[in-house]
């Protein structure tokens, strides 16, 4: 034990000297805005030109077509088109090189373009005497340095002057001029499926805005899923017969794919035209240039005398439905496409003022915003944490058998044992991606959530009489006494692979939320948590893993009330204007009445269902949430556990599905204070980071930290306690019961490293809803399992041979679900448990065998058994 704690003080002081050495003063807030723009090899053609084909392919930019005025001054010379075509590639990120001597069929300009897998697609344009209607594809080889062109299905109808973006390979042009005349501008929108082996272009819904040209066009997600949005452009005045009244626009809307139907969003600052955009992070939009009308009428005048357009960029964010000032830019050249490249963006060539072109090429990349986490904040992370494994180096002291490490002895307090459970089902999941869900989306979960009432009574009632009665170290030696050895083992070791995977994805959302308010990335950030919660856990068993889970539920709720206080307090409006608002812009659903199980819509039905189905699979079959019933004295206690548990989470479900509700209200009314290279699972951290008090933003970004600790260690403990009970001791492995508690403590250890690898894996900024991901997991593989119980308790027919082919087959069904179906992952669980139910009767009536003593097994013979397990004289 000595060494153990001389270990524990040598973490706790190089954990103490990391934190404070990386504490630094709080940093303001860059005037520069979200963007961070570098200059890039010029254009090979001095002059530049406007409206080119812009797009990168086989990590290569291509610049191809365009038009300009290459004789000197524009107002007295004709307008030139060009076929000419250039490649830039990069060595490093210092090195490029232009490639020319490539061109078009024929001279084009003023087409759309957009990016795909498939190449970059080149539609429509203007070759100076008519607007075209052909599409190709350009391809950059690297290989034989060429630029080959490949035919595309021709558009409806000739567009030039319109702008096209693509999700996938899905492309989507809108708007445009049919001829050369702004007269004949449309409000058409186009897609292209590149992936369909016969690609055509459809012709959707209509903008309902009037007719334009010059708009920008760009796919971003809005919460829910990605959309189209169209703004700015221009049209001719209403009832004028002359291409010359020009109305610039300033009006955005928002094409949802899915419905087919498009609405109206909240208008630009000013108008916009001629401009590009880009999609930024998970959820904005920065206009990058463009040119507001403002001089329109004496450019004819100014000429070379002209200032330029406006450099100012815009940024709106689909969530809130807000625009903002985005920052001063270097340049703002209109009538060019913007272009991802990587990570980052290219803004090339394109006409600075009108007439004149440039050949500058620009690098354009977000910039992460400085966020405030001081030293004292540092501190109190630090101090938290040291806590965290104190609590396990205490009670590695009280653990001397395995019924001490895995049940502490049977004499935890109920209420502790039911804030376990409560936090179980709570971690940082819960309290990040919760709120996160309800503030991008609305709180339709938050009934699936309260479903745990219509569940708490079948675990009081049915589930826990079982397990105590047979008096369980593992809930599946149930499966055992009720079929046989082989489903008990196939049983335990997809719980191992559960814990496993959700594992890996608490601690990677924590990590990516840790990442954005302190200095630690998110790889460093897996390896702490990871450490830390292996010590505690291999030294503390149970117990600790329990009490430190109490302190989580306290934290983490008082810290709940403390955010949404500062919140609502931070709107500085009436209770009114935020139901109002919430409500205007749906945040305040509570259900969707269609019958679609594929909509991200989530249907009434689905979330009841699914809700249902959810909490049966774990408050009966995941060990995770059985070892606790097998912590208290008895059975009462444990009843009142999991009562408390069921309660706690109906206030709790209501207080963080309204956090999300009201950081929706709060950054609605400060949109500037967003930052687009924070995913939206990010967005409370982004909060506490940023608006809470010093100390307290320590204390809840410490709470957030340890609640994924909790969670791994409640994952490391019961995998251990499963292996250790369900493989090593019915085959008699170890002869010795110190044997047992050491390799219990070894399979801890082994267990938090493989799940700390798998975290390190899933940290992707990429995923658009970590709690959508963490509900498919609990589905694929707690589903099969809470059939297999249900089949057990409910039934008597059903067999051995019946559950093992029902398990398998139900594993097999929900492994293909992500693949073969786009059924909502929030029924997985549900078609889980109904799939191994259905299957491993039939089975079992199909292919019956020698039944063995089941009197006390199943529902049916339960009150002629003891239902009390093993108690000892403690107080709770």
């Amino acid at each position: 034990m000595g060494g153990t704690l001389k270990l524990g003080g040598w973490l706790f002081a190089v954990l103490w000297l990391t934190v404070n050495c990386m504490a630094g003063e709080p940093q303001t807030e860059s005037p520069n805005g979200f963007l961070h723009w570098q200059s890039l090899p010029k254009l090979p053609n001095p002059v530049g030109v406007a409206g080119p084909f812009v797009g990168v392919d086989h990590d290569a930019l291509v610049v191809a077509g365009g038009a300009n005025f290459p004789k000197q001054p524009y107002w007295e010379n004709d307008k030139v088109w060009h076929a000419d075509a250039w490649v830039l590639t990069r060595d490093s990120e210092e090195s490029y090189q232009w490639h020319s001597g490539f061109a078009l069929d024929a001279p084009m300009a003023y087409g759309a373009v957009a990016n795909t897998s498939k190449g970059i697609a080149c539609l429509g344009g203007d070759d100076g005497k008519q607007v075209s209607k052909k599409c190709f594809l350009l391809r950059w080889m690297p290989e034989s340095q060429k630029l080959e062109r490949t035919p595309l299905p021709d558009l409806p109808a000739p567009c030039a002057y319109g702008a096209a973006t693509s999700f996938g390979d899905v492309v989507y042009l809108a708007c445009g001029q049919a001829d050369r005349s702004l007269l004949s501008a449309t409000t058409n929108l186009w897609r292209l499926d590149l992936n369909d082996p016969k690609p055509a272009w459809e012709s959707l819904a209509p903008l309902p805005g009037p007719e334009r040209a010059f708009n920008d066009t760009i796919a971003q997600h809005n919460g829910f899923n990605t959309c189209v949005y169209v703004f700015g452009g221009r049209c001719v005045k209403s009832e004028s017969t002359s291409a010359d009244d020009i109305v610039p626009l300033s009006d955005l809307y928002e094409f949802n794919p899915t419905t087919n139907t498009w609405r109206r969003r909240a208008d630009l600052p000013h108008p916009l035209m001629a401009g590009t955009a880009i999609p930024a992070g998970q959820s904005h939009i920065i206009a990058l240039s463009g040119a507001d009308g403002s001089l329109w009428e004496q450019a004819a005048e100014l000429k070379l005398d002209h200032p330029g357009f406006k450099k100012q960029s815009l940024a709106y964010h689909t969530i809130t439905n807000t625009w903002v000032e985005a920052g001063e830019t270097p340049a703002n050249a209109v009538t060019t496409p913007a272009t991802q490249w990587g990570d980052r963006y290219v803004l090339a060539s394109g006409e600075r003022q009108p007439g004149v072109r440039t050949d500058e090429v620009w690098l354009i990349e977000l910039k992460q915003q400085d966020h405030s986490f001081g030293a004292i904040d540092f501190s109190v992370l630090g101090v938290y944490l040291i806590a965290m494994v104190g609590v396990g180096v205490f009670f590695a002291r009280q653990n001397k058998s395995t019924d001490d490490y895995f049940r502490g002895g049977q004499k935890v307090l109920w209420w502790a044992a039911g804030c376990s459970i409560f936090a179980t089902m709570l971690s940082s999941i819960t309290f990040m991606a919760i709120p996160a869900k309800a503030y991008a989306q609305d709180l339709v979960y938050l009934l699936g959530n309260c479903m745990i009432l219509a569940v708490a009574p079948i675990a009081v009632y049915l589930a826990l009489p079982f397990f105590r009665q047979i008096d369980a170290t593992s809930a599946y030696e149930y499966l055992e006494k009720r079929f046989n050895r082989l489903v008990r083992l196939f049983a335990s070791a997809s719980f191992t692979l559960f814990h496993l995977f959700r594992m890996g994805i608490v601690m990677s959302l924590a990590a990516l939320t840790l990442a954005t308010v302190t200095p630690l990335s998110p790889v460093e950030s897996v390896l702490l948590m990871g450490v830390l919660s292996i010590l505690y856990c291999t030294l503390g068993g149970v117990e600790a893993v329990i009490w430190t889970d109490t302190i989580q539920t306290v934290v983490l709720l008082g810290g709940a009330v403390v955010c949404l206080s500062v919140m609502l307090w931070g709107t500085g409006d009436s209770a009114e204007s935020w139901s109002q608002l919430a409500w205007q812009e749906g945040k305040l659903q509570f259900a969707n009445l269609h019958l679609d199980p594929t909509s991200a819509s989530l249907a009434l039905w689905v979330v009841v269902i699914g809700g249902i189905g959810q909490n049966i699979s774990s408050y009966t079959a995941d060990q995770a949430v059985v070892q606790r019933y097998m912590t208290t004295p008895d059975q009462s206690r444990a009843a009142r556990s999991i009562w408390f548990a069921a309660i706690l989470a109906i206030p709790a479900s209501f207080l963080f599905f309204f956090m999300g509700t009201a950081l929706f209200l709060f950054y609605h009314s400060h949109p500037e204070k967003l930052d687009p290279t924070f995913t939206t699972d990010q967005i409370l951290p982004l909060f506490i980071a940023n608006e809470l008090p010093v100390g307290i933003a320590g204390l809840l970004v410490a709470g957030i930290f340890a609640a994924a600790q909790s969670t791994v260690s409640t994952s490391m403990n019961s995998t251990a306690t499963a292996v250790v009970t369900d493989f090593l001791r019915p085959f008699a492995v170890l002869r010795s019961e110190h044997g047992y508690l050491q390799a219990a403590r070894g399979f801890t250890l082994l267990f938090g490293v493989i799940g700390t690898v798998i975290a390190l894996l899933f940290v992707s900024p990429d995923i658009r809803s970590l709690f959508d991901q963490f509900v498919k997991v609990i589905g694929l593989f707690m589903g099969v399992l809470g059939g297999l119980f249900a089949l057990g308790m409910l039934t008597r027919r059903a067999t051995g041979i019946g559950a093992l082919v029902g398990a398998i087959a139900g594993a097999v069904i929900m492994l293909g679900m992500p693949y073969y179906s786009d059924i909502n992952g929030f029924l997985y669980a549900t078609i889980g448990v109904t799939f191994c139910f259905a299957i491993g009767y039939l089975v079992s009536l199909l292919v019956p065998a020698q039944q063995a003593n089941i009197a006390g097994l199943t529902l049916f013979s339960l009150k002629k058994s003891s239902s009390r397990g093993p108690s000892q004289s403690v107080v709770g």
